[in-house]
């Protein structure tokens, strides 16, 4: 494909942004090439500067679960543009996404609107430590909740340990406050509890990890972690940034059926603008300011165009039927792959998760982050860049997850299993000479 217009752009990029890019990612470092800079989205597909066409399993990293452009978000956002873009006041269409919310989610009593999924898991966490009292987090290596300096930290030595910064800029005493743990692996947390218990405010995890691979974790340990914090008055944090709306209206607290303490949400709330939100029950959400002594605040919290642009989505997602329609076109494409790939003992399998889906290359299922083989990135690599060619967009990087959204069509699951198995084919003919 010609991506001359790509590529030049590019180059002024580098010129005004750090790397070229706004988010380290799109970076197109972990993969072959200059990023892709797209000028425009419809139903399943993106095009290009030079005009390429590709199905997209991107989705802008999970907010698109109607597919790019859907008319009942579009002309909820031309009404919402017709009065304003931002009053920084209270407005009813923070009401009437609010009410959606809590109405068709019994985990959740109130909820508090912000601007982006790192904004409320900072702010969770800091909810967190201000209705306990005390200072530490916990989370699990091989979750990420956004660049807040607090959870902006990796292991150290031992099973569970003070955090150590994975960020130039963070102190030193911001990543001790927070204590890493290895995932599935109750011995590990539970000595850590023993050990710093009293000072714990919460537990932060992905309950479906899905930015380090798809890290399925059972039912059971998910359990567990529930129960420990309840045992120690530690409070658990669901980070749903990704989960939430996406494996069900209710996210992944329905579908295990546990009640976290606190839940982070973003990516699909907002209809393809920018939002994050953090929600609990009333009893945890009346110490946020005004009513209790946990700040937070935001100019364009609630911002109108964002809030009837998640409304429409939402309705759409309560639609009967829809959850159930995603998984199981998601389900079949990764069927049809898995089938291919063992028929020609090919060293690749596709996990799935409603309509999350991830490319894994160990025979094992994986459930900790240190189990994926780096060295196996070299192959998805490969096919990343064969899949650019036959018009198929995925995260330019091994580690991340795709998604299936309600706009791709059966003609473009079919393609996507013929491209998927023709690529991964390919990848290891060379590979084996």
């Amino acid at each position: 494909m010609n991506r001359t217009t790509s590529n030049q752009l590019y180059e002024t990029a580098k010129e005004l942004f750090p790397g070229g890019v706004n988010s380290p990612v799109r970076a197109f470092k972990s993969v072959y090439g200059a990023p892709l800079f797209i000028e425009k989205g419809e139903g399943s597909h993106i095009w290009d500067a030079d005009g390429n066409k590709y199905l997209d399993f991107c989705c802008s990293w999970g907010p698109l679960i109607l597919g790019h452009r859907p008319e009942p978000v579009m002309k909820a956002i031309q009404e919402v543009l017709e009065k304003g873009t931002t009053f920084g006041a209270p407005s009813r269409y923070g009401l009437e996404l609010a009410q959606l919310i809590i109405d068709n989610n019994p985990y959740i009593e109130k909820i508090r609107f912000v601007s982006s999924g790192t904004e409320a898991v900072m702010s969770g966490v800091r909810l967190a430590r201000g209705a306990t009292g005390r200072n530490k987090v916990v989370k699990f290596e091989g979750c990420y909740h956004g660049h807040v300096d607090h959870l902006l930290v990796k292991a150290g030595s031992g099973l569970a340990t003070f955090g150590v910064s994975s960020s130039a800029g963070v102190p030193d005493a911001f990543a001790k406050e927070t204590l890493v743990a290895p995932l599935n692996d109750r011995e590990a947390l539970t000595k850590l509890f023993e050990e710093h218990g009293e000072d714990i405010s919460s537990i932060i995890i992905e309950p479906i990890p899905a930015n380090n691979g798809l890290l399925v974790q059972d039912k059971s340990y998910l359990q567990f972690l529930r129960e420990i914090c309840t045992k120690y008055g530690a409070l658990l944090i669901f980070d749903e940034v990704i989960s939430g709306f996406r494996v069900g209206f209710c996210g992944a607290s329905d579908y295990y059926q546990i009640q976290p303490d606190i839940i982070t949400y973003g990516k699909i709330i907002g209809g393809g603008m920018p939002v994050g939100a953090f929600a609990a029950s009333n009893e945890i959400m009346s110490h946020v300011a005004p009513d209790g002594p946990v700040y937070q605040a935001g100019t364009l919290s609630a911002n109108p165009v964002a809030m009837a642009a998640g409304t429409a989505q939402l309705k759409a997602c309560l639609e009967e039927g829809f959850y159930c329609n995603l998984y199981h076109k998601t389900a079949d494409m990764v069927e049809a792959v898995n089938t291919f790939c063992e028929k020609e003992n090919l060293p690749v399998k596709l996990v799935q998760t409603a309509s999350i889906f991830w490319m894994s290359f160990a025979s094992e299922r994986i459930t900790k982050a240190d189990e994926i083989d780096g060295d196996k990135m070299s192959f998805f690599k490969e096919i990343h860049a064969l899949l650019l060619e036959k018009g198929i967009y995925l995260g330019p990087s091994g580690y991340e997850v795709g998604f299936v959204s309600a706009a791709h069509t059966k003609e473009d699951l079919e393609y996507a299993v013929n491209t998927f198995c023709e690529t991964i084919k390919a990848t290891f003919d060379k590979v084996n000479g």
